[in-house]
């Protein structure tokens, strides 16, 4: 009998609504455990234990929350290579990168427990002799978070650790697809000297746990990360209650290689950029724009590198790409195959089911060629190991193409022209440039975020952080 991993609410493990089971991706005879289910009511229970903890933790002293931060992001990266194991396990990703993600995790803890002691305020002089002003920012409350399912761990932590650093209490949903890894930081949190209510757990469907969370209107912020179409959802139900709201979203990233590429470099960020993770990753470089002089070689480089990549289970020695997430994203993806083939694209590469030993939900990368910008496969978000070859005629043409579309979260460029490069990072329409890197990859000490339907609200990250997860405070004294 699997172990049962109940709900955390205002200090206490709570036993949820129901239960559902958690199975690895990568061999369904692997059940990670049953996980507890949140309802309405339990939902609002949180939140309300939430307002509760929010009026003593906001007061709480700058050392006892440095102290706190501090030690939940030591376990985090004492425990890597177990908690590292749990997330590939449940999410699917090779193993190096689910213990590189426990590992930046507790990074996001390290940086935020220095930025409370980093909290440093303004003052200005006033147009009236003998008044002083100061600006403060102070904690909002409540704030709700609602996390993704292909970083289980990375993207819910730089989420927590702000809102917490910052004085606010939590409420936090993960995606239902991978709980274990949000149990897991739950039960480290659970051992900190917070007062209860601060921080709360519930697991849940989106359709009642979500909604119950984005429509109270005693949640003073929602920060979320998902679809496009479902992050509108959460815009509309904030607007109501005049909740302050952070979305990031869709994608359609693009890497162009030019004429003077280093190819080889070319290909590694293409690979990396497109591939790993199974592709799962907001910042993917699913479209590949190339310059014709390069075309032929790129696309010949790129497919020896294709037919290297061992695909397999996520903890297997060797695997660069593991399994896909779960059936429906599997199904989803080979559906796309067979519609850009019929749109006219050629399969240069992959794009079928993969047997392996275990029974999972594998996938062999797909490389199409003979794309146009305008089919439906470069237009839409697939979030699948798919990456679409387009060529082009030059530079001009090529940052055209990648600023033509509804997205604008990351882009990337191979070049040795430092002219080209200048003109690249100001001409992107995008939130993050990348220049002879991988679109994939960020660092957490700076600003994360896109532009036009990748992002809404404050950037993510960084200082920047302080924006969304404080309110401003201008203050007079008359001397």
């Amino acid at each position: 009998m699997s172990t049962s991993h109940p709900l955390y609410i205002n200090g206490q493990w709570v036993t949820g609504a129901s239960s559902i089971t958690n199975t690895s991706p990568s061999d369904f005879s692997d059940v990670i455990g049953q996980y507890d289910q949140a309802n309405a009511d339990l939902t609002n229970e949180a939140i309300s234990a939430a307002q509760s903890g929010f009026a003593q933790w906001s007061q709480s002293g700058l050392e006892q929350r440095y102290n706190i931060l501090m030690a939940i992001g030591n376990e985090l990266i004492e425990r890597k290579d177990e908690l590292g194991e749990l997330l590939s396990r449940e999410e699917g990703k090779p193993l190096a990168e689910g213990k590189g993600e426990v590992y930046r995790s507790g990074q996001f803890f390290h940086y935020y427990a220095a930025e409370v002691l980093r909290q440093i305020d303004e003052r200005a002089e006033s147009v009236r002799p003998g008044v002083e002003i100061d600006i403060r920012r102070e904690p909002l409350g409540v704030v709700g978070i609602i996390s993704p399912w292909n970083f289980p761990m990375a993207t819910a932590v730089w989420k927590i650790a702000p809102a917490l650093a910052f004085g606010n209490a939590v409420v936090f949903k993960p995606a239902n697809l991978v709980p274990a890894s949000a149990w897991a930081l739950t039960e480290i949190i659970s051992r900190q000297d917070l007062p209860a209510g601060t921080f709360n757990l519930v697991m849940g469907s989106g359709g009642e746990t979500g909604e119950t969370l984005i429509n109270s209107p005693d949640v003073q912020a929602i920060t979320f990360t998902g679809s496009l179409e479902v992050g509108r959802r959460v815009a509309a139900a904030t607007v109501g209650n005049l909740v302050k709201c952070q979305l990031e979203m869709g994608s359609k990233n693009a890497l162009i290689v030019l004429d003077d590429a280093d190819l080889d470099l070319a290909v590694e960020a293409a690979f990396n950029g497109a591939y790993s993770g199974s592709g799962q990753k907001c910042t993917a470089s699913s479209r590949l724009i190339v310059t014709e002089a390069v075309h032929d070689e790129f696309v010949a480089k790129l497919k020896a590198r294709l037919e290297q990549a061992k695909v397999g289970h996520a903890l297997e020695d060797g695997v660069q790409i593991g399994p896909i997430a779960d059936k429906r994203q599997l199904e989803s993806n080979l559906a796309w195959i067979e519609r850009a083939k019929a749109d006219g694209a050629t399969l240069a590469f992959g794009g079928s089911d993969v047997e392996t030993e275990t029974e999972g939900y594998y996938m062999a990368p797909a490389l199409f060629t003979n794309t146009t910008n305008d089919m439906a496969i470069n237009r839409d978000e697939v979030f699948g190991p798919i990456a679409c070859v387009i060529k082009v005629a030059d530079y001009e043409t090529a940052l055209t193409t990648l600023n033509d579309t509804q997205y604008g979260l990351t882009a990337g460029i191979i070049t040795n022209s430092l002219k080209i490069a200048s003109d690249f990072k100001a001409r992107a329409q995008t939130g993050c440039v990348m220049v002879n890197l991988p679109t994939a990859g960020t660092d957490y000490h700076v600003p994360f975020g896109g532009r036009k339907n990748s992002s809404f609200g404050p950037r993510e990250q960084g200082q920047y952080a302080r924006e969304f997860y404080t309110v401003v405070k201008t203050c007079y004294v008359r001397a």
